[in-house]
């Protein structure tokens, strides 16, 4: 097996492996050769090639989220670091692990007018949970005929560290930073930052390594319950007439079915899921801006809860947030093993375990439901809401609205959809997904920028059929997505091409002048046609209802390539139609 002749990238690599971080991305450069020949020579690494880092960030971030484990991505120096950090943010408020290790010149050689060099050292700031700076190794072996090559402040210092005998102490210092960055990543999961100085040569390997590492091992505690601070909210929880449970972004089958049962069977309790949140239950409300954007003031004080329990991540709907802002409850309670978002400016407990674990705490203590009609009012006023929905969707004309109704229908069963950030996630969240179909959006920061790249990288991984719903200015913001070897062939990705941002036209602002069309709305004419092409991508496009019906009966059927479905929709009406809905389903 090859390794690299430096003992600073055999460390990296062997405590990488020792601690299972597997899936490696690689951005192709010169600096990093050292930990790109360690990682592709070792057949227990699964490693990707992807060439544009901010590409790789997010393809990474794919992976990561969908396997549930740590990611390292690898690149040179310079700026490519820099376009990791959109993928970083949004692995931060994800909670999602990616492991940066970036390689560097040595310090000396920083700010002296060397080429891809700039200030590596902590450059993620706040949006990583860890960062360290390793140190460069001493290279006794033909350091003596570099020296003379240095500047004289450099000479002097190699001699010394050598004549103290300082490797073994960086070698110990390097290991004790590796293994603290990644049990960092896996105990947060959030991302961690490594820096790494290489000095050439860079490209000589070694068949031999003897580097042994002693591990010290941080035992895990699980997080439990305050017995005081739960029988504090069993006591408002057994008065409370009206709870609210909102469920923001979450992993499929976090929540066992028969937690999910206990809710469904307390009729003071009404649970609001997000498209993201992948709970399903029959009396559950799954979108819910179909229930609040009708409302006027009365509805408004009927819904207000006397307690709001928060589940998962972020949360899309703008409308609840306004809400419960607005019309605050007595109490709002977070469940989850991070913090908690304190989104309605009230936060009153936070309980830091496992939603599981909560559950299975809070019921067994629970001794009785209270008498309401709650949630059978607002079942009533769903009921409603569901049949105006398809009374509405019958006579509307070709538009987004339209589209999503039906693309959301044609989704295949036991497959994988992901979803762009801005209108498309608001679209999806009016329609119920499907059962069987788990749904992935990067809500962290709720940027378009990564979405196509990190539902490749899921794709990649999944082992099932994965669809992506995105808009045209997404889709072409991260076209760079596409160039890799490792797009399975089942991957689908639908683009709604309304010529634009078509949000911009459904916020305020003065539309149809010049000014909104260039710096708000983006007017275009491009499409993806060409892009597939070169892509190696098969591609179809629709432009009224009788051609999409037609191109979604073939869209999901197996193919050697994988497919793009571009829908152009009409932006003149798009955002009439859909402030149009929320009038025609109160």
């Amino acid at each position: 097996m090859k390794h690299s002749k430096i003992p600073l990238s055999q460390t990296v690599v062997g405590l990488c492996k020792t601690l299972c971080v597997r899936q490696i991305v690689i951005s192709p450069g010169s600096r990093n050769a050292p930990l790109t020949i360690g990682f592709t020579h070792n057949e227990f690494f699964k490693c990707y090639s992807i060439v544009d880092e901010r590409c790789a960030g997010f393809f990474a971030l794919g992976i990561a989220q969908r396997l549930q484990e740590p990611v390292a991505l690898v690149c040179t120096s310079g700026s490519a670091l820099l376009n990791y950090y959109p993928a970083i943010s949004e692995a931060y408020y994800s909670h999602i692990s990616l492991i940066v290790l970036s390689a560097d010149r040595p310090k000396h050689m920083v700010d002296i007018g060397d080429g891809q060099t700039i200030k590596q050292k902590q450059v993620y700031g706040e949006h990583v949970v860890y960062s360290a700076n390793l140190k460069l190794d001493l290279k006794d072996d033909y350091q003596q005929t570099k020296d003379d090559e240095l500047p004289i402040f450099k000479n002097l210092e190699n001699k010394l560290e050598r004549f103290l005998g300082l490797q073994k102490d960086i070698q110990t210092y390097n290991e004790i930073e590796i293994q603290s960055a990644i049990q960092m990543a896996k105990g947060q999961s959030r991302p961690v930052h490594l820096n790494i100085p290489f000095e050439e040569p860079l490209y000589e390997t070694t068949e031999v390594s003897e580097l042994k590492f002693n591990l010290k091992t941080r035992p895990r505690v699980d997080a439990e319950i305050d017995s005081f601070e739960l029988e504090d909210a069993l006591q408002l929880w057994h008065k409370a007439k009206r709870k609210l449970v909102l469920v923001g972004v979450l992993q499929p089958n976090s929540i066992e079915a028969q937690w999910l049962e206990e809710l469904a069977r307390d009729e003071s309790v009404v649970v609001f899921t997000e498209t993201t949140s992948n709970l399903h239950h029959k009396i559950f409300f799954p979108s819910i801006d179909q229930i609040i954007a009708p409302l006027d003031m009365v509805g408004f004080e009927h819904l207000k809860p006397d307690i709001v329990l928060t589940l998962g991540g972020m949360v899309v709907s703008k409308k609840i947030k306004a809400f419960l802002r607005t019309y605050k409850p007595s109490e709002h309670w977070h469940v989850g093993p991070f913090e908690a978002n304190d989104t309605f400016f009230l936060l009153t407990k936070h309980f830091k375990v496992s939603l599981n674990a909560f559950f299975s705490n809070f019921f067994e203590a629970l001794t009785h439901t209270i008498k309401s009609d709650y949630r059978s009012h607002w079942l009533n006023v769903k009921r409603h809401r569901l049949h105006q929905h398809k009374a509405y969707i019958k006579d509307i004309p070709f538009s987004d609205f339209k589209v999503f109704s039906d693309v959301i229908k044609s989704l295949p069963k036991n497959s994988q959809l992901h979803i762009g950030n801005s209108s498309a996630i608001r679209y999806a969240q009016l329609f119920n997904s499907p059962e069987s179909i788990e749904v992935f959006c990067n809500r962290g920061t709720s940027g378009i920028d990564g979405s196509t790249s990190t539902a490749i990288g899921s794709a990649s991984v999944a082992n099932q059929r994965t669809t992506f719903i995105t808009g045209d200015l997404s889709f072409f913001y991260d076209s760079n997505a596409l160039w890799n070897n490792y797009t399975p062939n089942d991957f689908r990705v639908i683009i709604i091409n309304n010529q634009g941002g078509g949000i911009f036209r459904i916020l305020p602002g003065h539309k149809n002048t010049e000014n909104f069309d260039i710096y708000f709305e983006t007017k275009h004419k491009l499409t993806a046609e060409h892009l597939c092409k070169m892509y190696g991508f098969d591609y179809a496009s629709a432009k009224n209802q009788a051609i999409l019906e037609r191109e979604l009966n073939t869209f999901y059927e197996d193919s050697d390539r994988p497919k793009v479905l571009e829908i152009f929709t009409p932006s003149e009406i798009n955002d009439e139609i859909l402030l149009q809905y929320f009038d025609f389903i109160k």
